[in-house]
């Protein structure tokens, strides 16, 4: 602000203007740790997604394949996808429902629990280098603050 208009500083360039913008600054940071997280996690050869349904399948599972698109919110052709990896890998076993056959009943294996350990703290070591220029409380604080930003709420109408 300047002191004799009480008006924001005018910027040097709209595309300064921009680059100033938390939304802007989001995205960057967000674009950094999905390049950190994805480098991480091809060194098991999987990606963010593996992640997700390994991670909810052990929270949840055995758990049918349906329950697990509702829960990760993955689109049911891309998690088709995922399990088909992670089968592959096996990481994951998908059986058909005894109580419905039409269905699969997704659970994880040894291997599977094993790998999830490796990724979380592959993601783990790869989120404290995204973080690494804050202190422990600025890490603490940040992480915080982003978490109500993220949060979803039901604004008003900007008056």
């Amino acid at each position: 602000m300047t002191e004799q208009t009480g008006q924001p500083e005018p910027h040097a360039s709209a595309l300064g203007h921009i680059r100033t913008l938390p939304s802007w600054l989001l995205n960057r940071a967000a674009g950094r740790g999905r390049r950190l997280l994805g480098e991480a996690f091809a060194l098991e050869g999987l990606r963010m997604p593996h992640h997700a349904v390994l991670a909810a399948v052990a929270d949840i599972g055995p758990v049918a394949q349906a329950a697990l698109v509702r829960e990760t919110g993955f689109d049911p052709k891309d998690m088709v996808g995922i399990l088909n990896d992670l089968q592959r890998a096996r990481l994951v076993t998908r059986t058909p429902d005894p109580d419905d056959r039409r269905k699969n009943v997704i659970a994880l294996t040894v291997e599977g629990r094993d790998c999830l350990e490796r990724l979380a703290r592959l993601g783990d070591e790869a989120n404290r280098a995204l973080l690494a220029a804050l202190t422990p409380a600025e890490r603490e604080q940040f992480v915080a603050l982003l978490a109500r930003v993220a949060e979803e709420r039901k604004e008003g109408p900007v008056v």
